[in-house]
């Protein structure tokens, strides 16, 4: 499905009368965490492709599983252990791979295919991510892994931007032949093939440069810069940070190599309980009416007399908590809040959680620190007023439906231009992104939101150890 879509889109494009001879480099993006399993003889096959016949036509038996793994797959938890169990526990693992075990991430997924699939496995040559594999279909070869979207493996070792010979082990074996050696982002992997040339008009000089994954995209087109966070308020909450000095944890966030900046990092914080949360209670507070919501949001006091609520209504990731929980000034359980108090408690423990893990994980939140918000609840001017107080930073709306291929548009110029010796904020100097002031900060708000950070991480620290957990 993959292969032929890629033909019916470089079919509509020539339809329409696209110039493919003035594309001097591409680059491109996939969802993360899939993997493509070539069958022995698939490199051939890829290497002599006829320019008369379509690449599904030719490369329908270049497959040795022919239903991809992907992020959705949530069926690897055995492996899971068995992984953090060979590097020495899920702190250990995180430490090298920038997360504990996840069941979504593709070595995980790698293990099951071995052990429950072995006879496929060992006819599998190449096993690509799936921005690999896209990059492969335009190289005519297979392209390498780039560090980025390989760092959401749990088999790359982030600090040595090598594969972790322990992780490789553990998954299963054979392994590194088959995933190849990992690339930086923005290296250029060779010129796309002759049958791109022959069959669409490519130059034969076009350059293919490393595909990577769709966050680290997004994060490039979004043109994510130091200082700066990117905090998605959609069904589930998201923070995207750039690291200097990343603290890797097993509370279930992710530390990959920065698709932008080689020496740096990126921090992914994901929560289930965001947008869902916050109707749930709309819906019992506010009689289901955001206008309602906001009016009731603005009518209590920043840090809400005391009253602090956890609202995980889904387990949750980080931390991994369920239920709702809330408390009073001195930190006393309490059955419920009146509905004013509750809509602030719901929204000020959100904001609190993103900013005491962001701060975790290695985030500067400073005098120069910038929150980029996304994502539909990013149109509430209170909430968002909320975060300004909370991280101390202004906060600036953006929209940019299409960050991930804008994104791999910028990739494709940062490595044309050099890569490695020309810097990314360089390549996009003169790009334009709509940014919209929503909300300063006010400093009397964060002094009281700076005691409150202390005190929500003591308590979080307290529901983690109790029956919450």
């Amino acid at each position: 499905m993959w292969v032929k879509a890629v033909d019916l889109a470089l079919a509509k494009m020539k339809s329409a009368g696209v110039s493919f001879d003035r594309i001097v480099a591409i680059s491109g993006t996939g969802q993360q965490h899939g993997s493509v399993y070539w069958r022995e003889g698939a490199r051939v096959a890829l290497r002599s492709l006829q320019p008369d016949r379509a690449l599904h036509d030719q490369l329908k038996d270049s497959f040795s599983i022919p239903d991809s793994p992907i992020w959705m797959d949530s069926s690897t938890t055995a492996y899971c252990r068995r992984l953090e169990q060979a590097l020495g526990g899920a702190e250990k693992l995180a430490d090298v791979t920038g997360c504990c075990a996840q069941e979504r991430l593709t070595g995980n997924q790698i293990a099951k295919i071995f052990h429950t699939m072995p006879e496929e496995y060992a006819r599998t040559e190449r096993i690509s991510l799936v921005s690999s594999f896209a990059a492969s279909l335009f190289l005519g070869d297979y392209a390498a892994i780039d560090y980025s979207d390989g760092s959401g493996m749990n088999l790359l070792d982030i600090w040595t931007r090598s594969w972790s010979p322990d992780c490789l082990q553990a998954c299963a074996p054979g392994l590194e032949e088959r995933i190849g050696l990992p690339v930086a982002s923005y290296s250029a992997l060779g010129a796309v093939s002759s049958y791109m040339v022959d069959r669409y008009g490519f130059s034969a000089d076009c350059k293919v440069i490393a595909f990577t994954g769709d966050n680290p995209a997004s994060l490039a087109g979004l043109r994510l810069d130091r200082g700066e966070l990117v905090l998605s308020l959609g069904t589930s909450d998201t923070v995207f940070t750039w690291l200097d000095h990343p603290r890797p944890n097993a509370d279930g966030v992710n530390v990959w190599v920065n698709p932008l900046d080689v020496d740096a990092f990126l921090g992914l914080l994901v929560w289930k309980n965001g947008s869902l949360a916050r109707e749930k209670v709309r819906n019992a507070c506010s009689g289901g009416s955001w206008d309602t919501f906001i009016s009731q949001l603005q009518s209590t006091p920043p840090g809400n007399g005391g009253n602090m609520g956890f609202y995980f209504y889904e387990r949750e990731i980080t931390p991994s908590i369920v239920g709702v929980h809330r408390f009073d000034s001195q930190d006393e359980p309490v059955s419920s809040f009146s509905a004013e108090t509750e809509v602030r408690a719901l929204v000020e423990g959100q904001m609190l959680a993103r900013a005491a893990h962001t701060t975790n994980l290695g985030g500067v939140l400073g005098a120069q620190t910038k929150v980029l918000a996304t994502g539909g609840a990013s149109v509430n001017p209170a909430l968002l007023q909320v975060v300004a107080d909370v991280f101390n930073a202004p906060v600036y709306t953006i929209d940019e439906p299409n960050s991930a291929c804008l994104g791999s548009t910028y990739r494709a110029k940062h490595g044309w231009l050099g890569g490695a010796s020309t810097a990314f904020r360089a390549v996009v100097s003169s790009a334009v992104t709509e940014k919209c002031l929503a909300a300063r900060p006010s400093a009397d708000a964060h002094k009281v939101y700076s005691r409150m950070l202390e005190r929500y991480t003591r308590v979080e620290r307290l529901l983690l150890t109790s029956g919450s957990k």
